[in-house]
């Protein structure tokens, strides 16, 4: 009887040990496909879904010194972008007002941590956002959204300069799954402006004053061009992105210096008002509003 107790023992723990090990065998056949479906959709520009934990919105939101009562801008994109400019532009700074507090730029990408601006003006309860240029920090395009933390903030401003990047459709779909309300600005126009006026055979170098007229009609001329052109590229790259058609503002950062601190309109102004009007309506509706939490 000892003897046949035993057997059934021994047969028992021998079928539990094999049904474990088959277990153990289907778990990793299981994660091995996952992996491969994953690096599959990776490979198809698939990317996974990140939905920051309760605890991490508060971390963030205690790293980036987020306060209730404030409005806080973010501005990302591209490095070199003119991300920098922007904000000073809008704190009523020059670049060179780095005494006062003016977000330090240069040829090279200077933001290499998140800057953490205050308006210069209390009477604008704004805080703005000097976030790392995308290509500078070793983050894929689909993880700078998340590795940044941009989920915290209030509105994000998209600043780019020559080319509208997958880093920048990727801020956008994060912030329409997000419902963070989102600014596409294309910066130094000034300057673009000029080059596309330099093709055309305009040298500032030759103009004495006696083709004033034609250096008008060719600047509307540039001016058209870029702004048409701009504006096509923008809602090409957004439908191919299968994203909602939105405005992209068209600006100068000295235009904008010119408006907020001077308060009057430059003769070359485009969209630098229209952004401001709309990017300061937006902070004074929403912070009447609640802020919607992130699960």
């Amino acid at each position: 009887m000892q003897a046949e107790e035993e057997l059934r023992n021994a047969r028992e723990a021998q079928e539990a040990a094999e049904t474990a090990t088959r277990q153990a065998i289907e778990r990793a056949r299981a994660a091995k496909q996952a992996q491969e479906e994953a690096e599959e959709r990776l490979k198809s520009g698939i990317q996974p879904v990140v939905v920051p934990s309760r605890d991490e919105v508060e971390a963030t939101k205690r790293r980036v010194q987020y306060k209730e009562g404030l409005f806080h801008f973010a501005v990302a994109g591209v490095a070199g972008g003119g991300k920098s400019s922007l904000i000073n532009a809008f704190r009523g700074l020059h670049n060179r007002d780095t005494a006062l507090g003016a977000a330090p730029t240069g040829v090279v990408e200077t933001t290499l941590a998140i800057s953490r601006l205050p308006d210069p003006n209390h009477q604008n309860p704004f805080v703005w956002y000097d976030i790392p240029g995308a290509g500078t920090l070793k983050i894929p395009d689909w993880q700078y959204f998340s590795a940044q933390g941009l989920y915290v903030f209030d509105c994000i401003i998209i600043v780019f300069d020559s080319r509208f990047t997958m880093t920048d459709l990727a801020i956008l779909t994060n912030c329409k799954r997000f419902g963070i309300p989102t600014y596409i600005v294309r910066s130094k126009s000034d300057a673009h402006i000029r080059n596309i006026m330099r093709e055309r055979g305009y040298d500032s170098d030759d103009d004495d004053g006696s083709n004033h007229t034609w250096r008008k009609r060719l600047y509307a001329e540039a001016r058209q061009h870029y702004i048409a052109e701009t504006r096509a590229n923008i809602k090409r790259n957004l439908e191919d992105a299968n994203l909602p058609d939105q405005k992209v503002y068209i600006i100068s950062s000295d235009v904008l210096l010119t408006i907020v601190k001077n308060q009057n309109l430059p003769p070359k102004i485009i969209d630098e008002l229209e952004l401001m009007r709309d990017l300061f309506s937006e902070a004074h509706s929403r912070r009447c509003a609640p802020r919607r939490s992130h699960r």
